[in-house]
């Protein structure tokens, strides 16, 4: 219980009272002081805050970056140890949102776009002490929506993807295309489709390379006014299937590499990727021509042309490899005997031709004609691609009319074939065959097959496997992750004409893209094309003779050789232009392109190489697509223009020696020859000596 007491403050405090001094007002001097410190106060907060943020920046910062590649909500850039951007992706179908992503273990996720959630990951892997790669994938996880990324040509100069009618090296787009399936198709029928060769893979000057993976529903476009490939994952409207009992969810993902220099890049992408041949084929296909009656009779060939075109061939001197015999030698697409009234005496005429020292090769296709005998057959067996419900067969219109193609997914059609196949070469002594055609382009837009394709494409590698028990001298011209077939993969047909779409200048840029895609048993076509009516620069039917020579001497420097058009339907002198260039395959360029096939079989190097190959510091090398290398060592430069006995010549830094005799020392670097005189009857080649 407490009081309340009244008193004075002497009572509360005892003793004199003092006065407390008054208390001094700021003036205005004073003033400035006061805020100098509230200032004083704010800065220091601020400098607070904004080390907060910077730290904060930071952290954000290495979780964005991983080795060398930093990610961006629209995309992501690989540096080099020097800080420059040597790779680029731009994100297409939507924007990250970075606040999703987190890092951990090295590897970058990210849960959320603009769009909605997805699974996208960065991770990378070091396989190597001189290779670093980095894994991306972007998954959505809605049915409706597709994924695109552009790459960046960033500059740079980039090759590989497939076989096209008009083919450049390095790799030139033109225009804007959507981006469409990533398949198989015949060029020469259809000039916008993608070639009979190729593969999901592309390598840059850069020394970077990306290698999309096969479980991709995989569209290409490109834009050459941003200078950029459209890489696009969907199955709305699309051939691609996801797998049995698994959601139409789109996914993206691949692989970018980056190495010290291209060719080692694209010796680990190789080495790592691809398939790779188990044996050479037959030698004696190296060292001699094939001849084919193709271009010379066409479908009109019969069994006196044959015989003629045999006796030929050794009248005026010429060695063969095989005979091979086209278009058409059934009666009907589709039946794999002998049209008796075109060929009366078969035994007899095979029996001929063996005893002349011929061997002979037979072509054949996955179609069976409507009219065929062997439609009826295909329909009650189920040996035919389907239409998609499963019950009947899916026609399909080729260049040789309408009929069904069989689905070597199905295990029995398979066995059909094979069987008609050995019984030709059982009953007739066939060689081996000329596999034509194989794309997927061929298969209707909406089908069904015996064993469901996620990748309609690997269509054309199930096709190239029935080569398989005929490879010593087997032919195809299709592929697809088929580098593991030992046969020899040729070119797409060419018009008897001078320039890039489907030419003579076509041939270098081609064969150096499909020896960079791992296919090294190279075929390059007829010389001097297929003399097609419409398509034949030439006044008389045959190619034109300036044409068909230089065409000759280039091919004589390729793995193989083959003739149709002959050099007798010119001039004596055509003929020993001939005579001189086999004999040179056969002693100066077939002994070194045997040797590289060994090597194929271990490490896949392609045996045509680019001039970048041994010049990989050289820019201008990056751009040279009228030569190229065989080996390391063997340097060749063809005249490809007409009227020409000169041409330029970039020859790579060391010591050569010159078909002429000619030694040039540059050792401190490339030179160019201008105007170097090559006669009509010669091939400029360099061999490396030092």
């Amino acid at each position: 219980m407490y009081q309340i007491v009244q008193g004075t403050v002497g009572d509360l405090y005892p003793g004199t009272f003092v006065k407390p001094p008054k208390q001094k007002r700021w003036g205005r001097q004073g003033r400035p002081m006061v805020f100098a410190t509230i200032l004083g106060v704010v800065l220091v907060m601020a400098a607070i805050v904004a080390w907060c943020y910077y730290t904060i920046s930071l952290r954000r910062a290495e979780i964005l970056k991983t080795e060398q590649l930093h990610l961006k909500k629209d995309g992501f850039t690989i540096h080099n140890q020097g800080g420059d951007v040597i790779f680029q992706m731009f994100f297409r179908s939507g924007s990250l949102d970075l606040d999703s992503c987190s890092k951990e273990n090295g590897i970058l996720r990210c849960d959320q776009s603009e769009a909605g959630k997805l699974n996208f990951f960065v991770q990378t892997v070091r396989p190597k002490d001189t290779v670093m790669c980095y894994r991306v994938r972007w998954e959505e996880l809605e049915e409706s929506r597709s994924v695109e990324h552009a790459m960046s040509f960033n500059g740079s100069h980039w090759y590989g993807g497939a076989e096209q009618a008009i083919q450049r090296w390095p790799m030139s787009v033109e225009g804007r295309e959507a981006p469409k399936p990533f398949i198989t198709g015949d060029v020469y029928s259809n000039r916008q489709d993608f070639g009979s060769i190729l593969e999901r893979y592309w390598l840059s000057a850069n020394a970077t390379a990306i290698k999309i993976n096969d479980s991709v529903p995989f569209h290409l476009g490109w834009d050459d006014q941003e200078k950029v490939l459209r890489f696009q994952a969907r199955y709305n409207d699309s051939p691609y299937k996801p797998l049995p009992g698994q959601a139409p969810l789109a996914e993206l993902s691949y692989r970018v590499c980056v190495g010290r220099d291209v060719t080692s890049i694209h010796k680990y992408m190789v080495r790592r990727y691809f398939n790779k041949p188990n044996k050479v084929p037959s030698e004696v296909v190296f060292r001699q021509p094939i001849w084919s009656t193709w271009a010379l009779h066409k479908t009109a060939v019969d069994q006196e042309k044959l015989l003629k075109y045999a006796s030929d061939i050794q009248k005026h001197g010429f060695n063969c490899s095989h005979l091979e015999l086209d278009d058409r030698y059934t009666s009907g697409y589709g039946e794999f005997e002998f049209d008796p009234e075109k060929f009366p005496n078969v035994s007899t005429m095979f029996q001929r031709l063996k005893d002349d020292g011929f061997q002979v090769s037979l072509w054949t296709h996955p179609f069976v004609n409507y009219d065929s005998a062997n439609f009826d057959v295909g329909v009650k067996r189920k040996l035919f691609v389907r239409e998609p419900s499963g019950q009947l067969p899916a026609l399909v219109n080729w260049w040789n009319g309408i009929g069904g193609v069989l689905d070597f997914t199905n295990p029995e059609a398979r066995e059909w074939y094979a069987s008609h196949l050995r019984a030709l070469k059982t009953r007739y002594g066939i060689s081996s065959f000329k596999f034509d055609a194989g794309e997927t382009s061929y298969l209707p837009k909406q089908f069904s097959t015996f064993s469901p394709l996620h990748d309609p494409s690997t269509f054309t590698r199930r096709y190239t496997e029935m080569a398989i028990p005929f490879n010593d001298r087997a032919e195809l011209r299709s592929g697809y992750q088929s580098q593991n077939i030992s046969c020899f993969f040729r070119l797409i047909d060419r018009d008897s004409v001078w320039g890039y779409e489907l030419g003579l200048k076509s041939i270098i840029p081609a064969v150096l893209t499909i020896s960079i895609l791992g296919y090294q048993f190279i075929l390059p076509d007829m010389i001097g094309g297929n003399a097609y009516p419409n398509r034949t620069l030439g006044s008389t039917g045959l190619p034109d003779r300036e044409l068909y020579i230089r065409w000759l001497e280039l091919s004589a420097f390729m793995p193989a050789m083959q003739f149709s058009i002959p050099p007798w339907a010119y001039d004596d002198g055509v003929v020993e232009i001939a005579r001189k260039f086999t004999a040179l395959h056969e002693t100066l360029v077939a002994p070194r392109v045997l040797e590289l096939a060994g090597e194929v079989l271990d490490t896949g190097d392609p045996i045509i190489r680019p001039l970048w190959w041994i010049s990989s510091e050289d820019e201008a090398a990056y751009k040279i697509d009228s030569q190229f290398l065989i080996g390391d060592d063997l340097m060749v430069a063809p005249v490809l223009e007409p009227g020409k006995q000169e041409r330029d010549i970039y020859l790579p830094a060391g010591k050569w020696r010159s078909y002429k005799g000619e030694h040039f020392d540059n050792m401190k670097g490339p030179v160019y020859l201008t105007d170097y005189p090559v006669d009509l009857d010669e091939i400029a080649y360099f061999v490396w000596t030092g």
